[in-house]
């Protein structure tokens, strides 16, 4: 006799139950949660390590009886850090002019500059209300140091101590517009080739344009010979004020001969890579990339009042008499602030 089969019947809901005790009962594989975990990390670190850094700035207050780290200026850094994030999501949908500038990432650097302006090398700012809030205007400055840091000082002065902050539009050697990766950085952070039909067509569009007439013979002149101005070349930057109906407002600048001491020229050397100079500074090239730091010396930049060109026409762009003689008054007077501010620093350093 043979033995019938047993039906067994599992009512859905059981099944269902089953199902579910099946889920909890199961281990799950090893390392299944680290994914979530190091993705509330990701969230959170900056929250974390700005609590760690709090907690680290008051207990050294406390054993110092002073402030040590400044938060403020550390917030400053870390909003730089943040807007470059945001700014690389803007893919290539955003807005240049025509010689490449991009005002929202110029504006993005500013909070490194200001801590340079304020901390690093205490600029002290005079004079600034000659610069016109609106309008067209050509600033005309000594330049010194090596590397053109004295470019970047005057136009972060303009968004710490102006009324009206505005953007400066800095010319270069040309040579500096070759360079791949530097001419793309100049280029988008507002400066342009040092050429008067550059120069007239972004002063004829009301900016401010910042030339430096001593050229790369500023930068690179020896330490022996500091705060002391080259020639102003034949003028051309007055010309083409006169043409363009620009005010000049002359700028002295002490503090940026002694961020590079340039001790020597390696000119040889110069010449192989096309560059204008190689200097020798008491740290450079003997500490390798540490010697590229520039020295925390005190800065003083003093604005003189504008020389008002705008009232010639624009045919005396072609008297020389007239050109020269301007652009003699102008370097006297910025050679004549740079004395006087010399004598009213109590140190290098201080």
């Amino acid at each position: 006799m043979s033995a019938e089969p047993v039906e067994v019947h599992i009512e859905p809901k059981q099944l269902r139950r089953r199902s579910r005790k099946a889920e909890i009962v199961a281990p799950r594989p090893p390392g299944a949660r680290l994914p979530r975990v190091i993705r509330r990390l990701q969230r959170n670190a900056p929250t974390y390590a700005m609590q760690g850094l709090v907690d680290l700035s008051t207990r050294l207050r406390q054993m110092t009886g002073r402030e040590v780290i400044d938060l403020n200026r550390v917030m400053e850094f870390v909003q730089f850090a943040y807007q470059q994030r945001e700014l690389s999501r803007r893919g290539a949908d955003y807005a240049v002019d025509e010689f490449g500038f991009d005002p929202q990432w110029t504006e993005s650097f500013l909070g490194v500059f200001k801590v340079l302006y304020r901390d690093y090398w205490r600029v002290e700012t005079t004079g600034i209300a000659h610069v016109p809030a609106t309008g067209r205007g050509l600033l005309v400055s000594n330049h010194a140091g090596v590397l053109p840091w004295d470019g970047t000082m005057i136009k972060t002065a303009m968004f710490v101590e102006h009324s009206q902050p505005r953007h400066v539009r800095a010319l270069v050697a040309s040579l500096f517009m070759g360079m791949p990766m530097i001419s793309w950085f100049l280029r988008r952070t507002g400066q342009t080739v040092g050429h008067p039909d550059d120069t007239r067509r972004l002063l004829e569009r009301d900016e401010l344009v910042l030339v430096f007439p001593e050229g790369v013979k500023g930068t690179g002149k020896p330490f022996k010979e500091r705060y002391r101005l080259r020639r102003f070349g034949r003028g051309g930057f007055v010309a083409t004020a006169i043409r363009a109906g620009a005010p000049i407002i002359p700028i002295s600048v002490v503090g940026s001969e002694e961020i590079y001491p340039m001790i020597a020229d390696l000119a040889p050397v110069a010449r192989t890579f096309g560059l204008p100079y190689l200097p020798v500074t008491p740290f450079w090239p003997w500490l390798g990339p540490l010697g590229l730091i520039p020295l925390p010396s005190k800065w003083r930049i003093q604005f003189h009042p504008p020389v008002h060109v705008e009232t010639y026409p624009p045919e005396a762009a072609e008297d020389r008499n007239l050109v020269m003689a301007i652009a003699d008054e102008v370097r006297d007077t910025i050679q004549a602030g740079v004395y006087q501010n010399l004598k009213r620093r109590r140190g290098v350093f201080v």
